[in-house]
């Protein structure tokens, strides 16, 4: 599913638009993260650390809800619905460094101990909000 043309300047790097990314637990509560993110023209990719509650609930629940927003107009928003299709951490710490260089302006600072993940998330439906 092609993204929304008029909606394309969000995903390019210098817009540094967060996405808000919802997820549910176990017990059936929301849980809404806002978030870094990447995209290959197909997928969404988030990174995230292995443990942390997002990265369990998609693992265990893949369908997932999404907003991105305007940075610069916060009434003009994508929402998306889209399912976790994979996940690896095969090239996730080049992947954070790559996001924290673009929304942080500079290298990520990696903690001992932590393992990054990617997930490829397959959208499903967008919501456009202008």
């Amino acid at each position: 599913m092609p993204f929304p043309e008029k909606f394309l300047d969000l995903f390019k790097p210098e817009t540094k638009a967060f996405l808000y990314l919802a997820t549910v637990s176990s017990k059936g509560n929301p849980q809404v993260t806002p978030v870094w993110f990447d995209h290959d023209d197909e997928y969404i990719l988030i990174n995230t650390s292995e443990g942390r509650l997002k990265d369990r609930n998609m693992k265990k629940r893949p369908n997932i809800a999404m907003v991105v927003q305007d940075p610069n107009d916060p009434y003009r928003y994508l929402g998306i619905r889209g399912k976790v299709v994979s996940y690896t951490t095969e090239g996730a710490d080049e992947h954070m460094n790559t996001l924290s260089l673009r929304y942080y302006g500079e290298p990520w600072v990696f903690k001992a101990g932590q393992q990054r993940i990617i997930f490829k998330i397959q959208p499903t439906r967008f919501d456009e909000h202008a």
